[in-house]
């Protein structure tokens, strides 16, 4: 028999296209996923999902995320802005929080505890941050991914629903991916490149309005804010200007992080995934692709199986590490397959989890009779489906390592 690998850690990476994005995120709301999950583009820039059992808590990372909390913090909560020196000694307490949560979250949930600001305070920040990392994420064509499974966060601020703040930024999207101003970055700050021609094209209060604004300092988001206007309408409004080559658009730095915070490291692209094969044998489509991403999201190579007949040739085949097997299926239950199974040298000592709808006492003791290794209720919980692999992957080396 061959070794049983131990569980990886859960972290693994894939390549995602556009789009693909949000639909990763829906199926970790479908699987009550609470962790991080961390994006990286191929210019390594890196953006930062907080979830809690499906739900976004928070959403930081991209190339100003400083800069996005100073403007949220101006739009939201401009009476912070006074008292510099608190703000100073909150941001020094943190250095000693040991937390996996940013530091921008932890601040905001000091600030909420020590009556600063109100939980809508807080919430209408968290949905701002989250709304543009999601407009920045879409425009990443070509990113990789990670996850890391945390249940650490019992208590969040708000909990914001995927689909909820996917919508919200779904026009904003449609808007930027328009030819006319997709390739210009909303994190970029317009500077004036030929003065004197531009003064001559504009009145003269036109021109010292601009000259004031477009120093190179300030992003066209910084503007939208500042003019109070929508960042489309800033964008498109310099646009003619940026087409004559009056006006430039330039990448500028953040601003210093206030807190020394550890950057997620950057996973590596692997032409595949290299941990234990886990087999799904399920009928239902949504199940098997539900499963598969998050199984290859944790480093997991997948096995999916959809006709109970075809089962036994394909496990044999590919001798899975562990085995999902669905309950009820055409032609065949999983109480068969399963005894049939362990009549066979090959997986007689192979974890086979139980897949059911109906989390009954009399299917959990007829499961064990036929010799299944554990039951799981459906729908699918992330943290359970994780938790039974690496029990039994475990379980599975240290018996190995004995006998051996």
């Amino acid at each position: 028999m061959r070794n049983v690998q131990q569980a990886p850690p859960l972290a693994s990476t894939s390549l995602f296209t556009a789009g693909k994005q949000m639909r990763f995120l829906e199926t970790l709301k479908r699987l009550r996923f609470s962790g991080q999950l961390v994006f990286t583009s191929s210019k390594e820039e890196q953006w930062v999902f907080y979830l809690y059992l499906g739900h976004i808590v928070y959403a930081t990372g991209g190339i100003h995320p400083v800069r996005r909390w100073q403007r949220n913090l101006e739009a939201h909560c401009p009476h912070l802005l006074a008292y510099r020196s608190t703000l100073q000694r909150d941001l020094a307490s943190l250095k000693t929080t040991s937390s996996t949560l940013c530091w921008e979250y932890q601040l905001l949930s000091a600030w909420v505890a020590q009556q600063k600001i109100t939980s809508e305070q807080a919430a209408s920040m968290i949905r701002s941050a989250i709304a543009e990392v999601l407009c920045d994420l879409v425009q990443a064509m070509r990113v990789i991914y990670q996850i890391n499974q945390d249940n650490s966060l019992s208590t969040p601020l708000v909990l914001v629903d995927v689909q909820e703040a996917i919508a919200a930024v779904q026009e904003y999207s449609r808007i930027w991916r328009n030819p006319t101003i997709a390739d210009y970055s909303p994190n970029a700050a317009p500077v004036i490149k030929r003065p004197e021609e531009l003064r001559q094209r504009t009145s003269e209060a036109v021109y010292q309005r601009l000259t004031q604004l477009l120093n190179g300092q300030r992003t066209l988001r910084e503007l939208a804010v500042q003019m109070k206007q929508d960042i489309v309408q800033v964008t498109r409004s310099l646009q003619p200007y940026i087409q004559l080559e009056l006006m430039e658009l330039i990448s500028i730095p953040d601003f210093p992080s206030p807190v020394d915070t550890p950057v997620p490291e950057t996973p590596l692209l692997p032409a595949e995934p290299t941990g234990s094969l886990i087999a799904c044998v399920d009928d239902s489509p949504l199940v098997r692709q539900t499963m598969e991403a998050l199984l290859v999201a944790a480093g997991y190579q997948f096995l999916g199986v959809d006709d109970a007949m075809r089962a036994f040739a394909i496990l044999l085949a590919r001798k899975p590490d562990l085995i999902f097997l669905d309950l009820v299926m055409p032609n065949a239950n999983g109480y068969e397959i399963c005894a049939q199974l362990r009549k066979l040298s090959t997986f007689r000592d192979t974890p086979i989890v139980i897949l059911t709808g109906n989390g009954g006492i009399v299917d959990r003791v007829r499961a064990k009779l036929v010799g299944a290794s554990d039951f799981l209720s459906k729908p699918i919980d992330a943290g359970i489906v994780l938790g039974v692999l690496r029990k039994h992957l475990k379980q599975g080396a240290q018996r190995m390592k004995s006998e051996g």
